[in-house]
């Protein structure tokens, strides 16, 4: 099998020959600039690294690097171009470095031991006029030349047999609405003034709607994979209730993701992000379209791979799970790295179903004999036949 075929039949729910491997393909899948330059010196390539997304300071990941590591997914993610990951020009005061993205909202990383860069300021904060939301600038779609650049790198890879993954524009819908009234004002919104928050709501989801309408049209069939996502969760619970998410933002995926499929020039693959304690969602997202789920955080509760698997297993591809980044990945021992990635090999692969990545991008912390310890133990184990 070619890397596009052994991922096509995984999302089927097939096993192929063997588990499919990312790092980089989706959104949230890569490696922190820092990490991978210590991975580099350990491979003892001595390159200059290239910054990826500004906001979570990912590296762009070298493709003779991607081929080294035989990843099975290609990533096109038009945010690197003209958004909040690539910012037009950056600034700098004595403590921090900052910029203001497409939203308006300004985010700022401390110049000593910045790993991040953080919201600072909202546009839309406080007390407002629900005309302001009508107002409020929003990002550009990708230009001609962005789709031409995108369609030669997709092409390239369809070439190559790779699986070709198509990101969204940035964020989620609920994300982006707490990134510009912020997580106290957005929430009281959704509660007190449920008309101003639709308002908002609305706003954003028909950017996506644009954003979707113009990349399927002009590459959609060149994309196996496209991926949405909303941070819903925090590492014990959801952010918002069940009754409230499905009153308000369910609607709101759904109608994304209906969409997404009516304007797709053949059948395509969703998978969606969302970090932290998601079990509770699960059924709502399989119900309203996805695929496949990612990160998979198994240190948050409720998110035992085991179960997950047994439960969801039948209907859900589950793209990451394979180490816990948290924890195992940047403080344990290689041996220690090893016996996590074969458990949730163990708990995952059986009938398919399983793209390993590790739980989220790869942090600036983990030491690349961790990570070596990781694809060792993924080549070893991850074997179908």
């Amino acid at each position: 099998m070619n890397s596009r075929e052994r991922v096509l039949a995984t999302l089927q729910h097939s096993e192929p020959d063997k588990i499919p491997f990312d790092i980089g393909g989706a959104p949230n899948t890569g490696i922190h600039i820092i990490a991978y330059r210590n991975l580099l010196k350990q491979l003892r390539d001595d390159r200059e690294v290239k910054l990826g997304d500004v906001i979570f300071q990912t590296a762009l990941i070298d493709e003779d690097i991607l081929q080294r590591l035989k990843v099975d997914l290609r990533g096109l993610d038009f945010s690197v171009f003209g958004s909040e990951k690539i910012p037009s020009e950056l600034k700098e005061d004595e403590k921090y470095f900052f910029f203001t993205g497409d939203w308006g909202i300004k985010w700022v990383m401390p110049k000593i031991n910045g790993l991040y860069y953080d919201v600072r300021q909202r546009p839309l904060s406080g007390k407002i006029d629900p005309k302001e939301v009508d107002t409020l600038n929003i990002p550009n779609l990708p230009s001609h030349e962005e789709i031409d650049f995108f369609k030669r790198k997709a092409k390239i890879c369809r070439e190559k047999g790779l699986a070709v993954v198509l990101a969204g524009p940035d964020g989620g819908i609920l994300e982006h609405a707490f990134g510009i009234r912020g997580h106290e004002d957005f929430m009281i919104d959704m509660v007190s003034e449920p008309s101003l928050a639709k308002r908002l709501l609305d706003k954003i989801l028909i950017y996506k709607l644009q954003y979707w309408k113009l990349m399927l049209k002009e590459m959609g069939n060149l994309v196996d994979i496209v991926s949405e996502g909303d941070d819903m969760a925090t590492q014990k619970s959801l952010i918002i209730s069940p009754k409230l998410y499905r009153s308000m933002i369910k609607p709101l995926h759904r109608e994304l993701f209906c969409f997404i499929r009516e304007n797709a020039k053949k059948p395509i693959f969703i998978n969606f992000h969302s970090c932290g304690a998601i079990k509770e969602l699960i059924p709502d997202l399989i119900e309203i379209g996805i695929n496949s789920l990612h990160p998979v955080q198994v240190s948050a509760t409720g998110m035992d791979t085991k179960k997950l698997k047994k439960e969801f297993g039948q209907d859900l591809t589950f793209w990451g799970g394979g180490v816990d980044t948290q924890h195992i990945l940047s403080r344990g021992t290689s041996e220690e790295v090893r016996d996590e990635v074969k458990r949730r090999i163990d708990d995952l692969a059986p009938g398919g179903g399983f793209i390993f990545a590790a739980v989220h991008n790869i942090q600036a912390d983990v030491p690349p004999k961790n990570i070596m310890a990781m694809w060792e133990a993924f080549n070893e184990y991850g074997k179908y036949t």
